[in-house]
């Protein structure tokens, strides 16, 4: 089993910044690629992020392009999300998630076999 732990929520004004760090620990050895997601009230997770294990692949979901960036290191087994520009719609809880898979652009959440607890990220206008 992987345990992911998130870190780094909180509220922020609009157009501010936050980053989110994801330790895993565990059978960290079968993780290839990790990522993020996100679920606001009364709406659907949503695919937010994802990496593959070299770093060489990423993939946004077009709302956040440009304005975040999913980073790891895997010396240390964590997972970042950068996140600049903020905006009320950005508001949600965060999940990491990370897969036994090598695809990194999987955006559904059933294909993932690892969870973090999720770290709420609120944004005020």
């Amino acid at each position: 089993q992987v345990q992911l732990v998130e870190s780094g929520g909180g509220l922020v004004q609009a157009g501010g910044s936050l980053r989110l760090s994801c330790a895993a620990s565990g059978r960290t050895g079968s993780v290839y690629a990790m990522g993020w997601f996100r679920q606001a009230p009364g709406k659907d997770r949503e695919f937010v992020a994802g990496i593959n294990w070299s770093s060489e692949n990423t993939y946004y979901t077009n709302s956040v392009k440009g304005r975040f960036t999913i980073s790891r290191d895997n010396a240390k087994n964590t997972v970042f999300l950068q996140m600049n520009n903020l905006k009320p719609e950005d508001t949600a809880v965060y999940y990491c998630a990370a897969r036994n898979g090598r695809e990194w652009y999987v955006a559904a959440h059933d294909r993932w076999d690892y969870w973090g607890q999720g770290t709420q990220v609120a944004v005020s206008s």
